[in-house]
């Protein structure tokens, strides 16, 4: 899973969020109040950790609406996912 983020992408995100050591469901919970908190339109940055959480968040902030834009694998082993609030 070592997708390049969308070229749109080029402008920092609006906001970023970092879930690194947040089991599964609590890292979509957070990432779900964050995206309330947030305007449509908007860009949320997400670092989450390998194995359940890049597999789970993603797909779940996809089933809430939201765009996901992409997901980047970073040298750290860490994911980054950006999604554009819906």
């Amino acid at each position: 899973m070592n997708q390049k983020m969308e070229s749109g992408a080029a402008k920092p995100p609006d906001a970023t969020i970092d879930l690194r050591g947040v089991k599964c469901p609590f890292n979509f919970v957070k990432t779900k109040l964050k995206l309330e908190a947030m305007e449509s339109g908007e860009t949320l940055s997400v670092i989450l950790d390998p194995g359940e959480p890049i597999a789970n968040v993603p797909r779940s902030v996809q089933e809430e609406g939201h765009a996901l834009l992409g997901v980047t694998e970073r040298p750290d082993g860490l994911f980054e996912i950006l999604v554009k609030k819906a």
